[in-house]
């Protein structure tokens, strides 16, 4: 059975299980979801801070998050979540004894992203500033050392948020907001192609209804044997 078939029928077969009106309310979601833009998180050791990043990239309708854990395993709150996690797709790039921000920049650059590392130094572009045309991965360090020197002098661009009080400095989530909505309010008002393939809508929607329905393995598995 070829891969789309098979995700069509699942689909088909799994939206019997879940309302109309939470249906509806999926198809608003995914029509905004995006991967034009993601967010990568480099070593940050407080579940709270990644929960709240990866909650607000989830509101936005940033569907990617990557996760280096290099001297840091990732943890998450499931409080500060509020279950945006069973929505989003996390890739984690976590080897021990290795540099795993090498690992994630190599993807990144293999489907096209340019890097962007955020880091408060003046040489850096305002965020505001930040060139669009071409896909844009948000690289945000964690909260004792910022970005990683192999991520500063790895990274295609250097991003800053301006600054004009005494403190000078952002907790992580509130960066991570202020970064995704500038990105995000001017690729959706312009005229780049920043919405997903009907292919990626499709594969993200079936997982989406499978998250959403108990038991989905033992449901697919008996569904999958009955049609062989």
């Amino acid at each position: 059975m070829e891969s789309l078939d098979k995700t069509l029928l699942l689909t088909n077969h799994f939206s019997q299980f879940i309302s109309d009106h939470k249906k509806d309310f999926m198809e608003r979601v995914i029509a905004h979801r995006t991967r034009y833009v993601t967010m990568v998180m480099e070593d940050i050791y407080q579940s709270h801070n990644a929960s709240a990043v990866m909650r607000t990239c989830e509101c936005l309708g940033v569907q990617d998050i990557h996760m280096i854990e290099t001297s840091s395993t990732w943890g998450t709150n499931k409080k500060v979540l509020k279950g945006s996690d069973k929505w989003l797709s996390i890739i984690r790039y976590r080897k021990k004894n290795y540099n795993n921000a090498e690992d994630c920049f190599k993807n990144l650059r293999d489907n096209g992203y340019r890097i962007a590392v955020t880091d408060p130094s003046p040489d850096g572009v305002p965020i505001e500033e930040l060139a669009l045309d071409k896909p844009l991965a948000i690289v945000m360090g964690n909260e004792k050392d910022g970005t990683s020197p192999y991520a500063i002098d790895h990274a295609d661009v250097k991003v800053n948020i301006p600054m004009v009080g005494f403190t000078e400095s952002l907790n992580i989530s509130v960066s991570a907001a202020v970064c995704m909505n500038s990105v995000l309010t001017r690729l959706r008002t312009s005229e780049i192609a920043w919405q997903m393939s009907d292919l990626e809508k499709s594969l993200l929607r079936l997982q989406w209804y499978k998250n959403a329905v108990r038991r989905s393995e033992l449901i697919e598995r008996e569904f999958l044997r009955s049609i062989q």
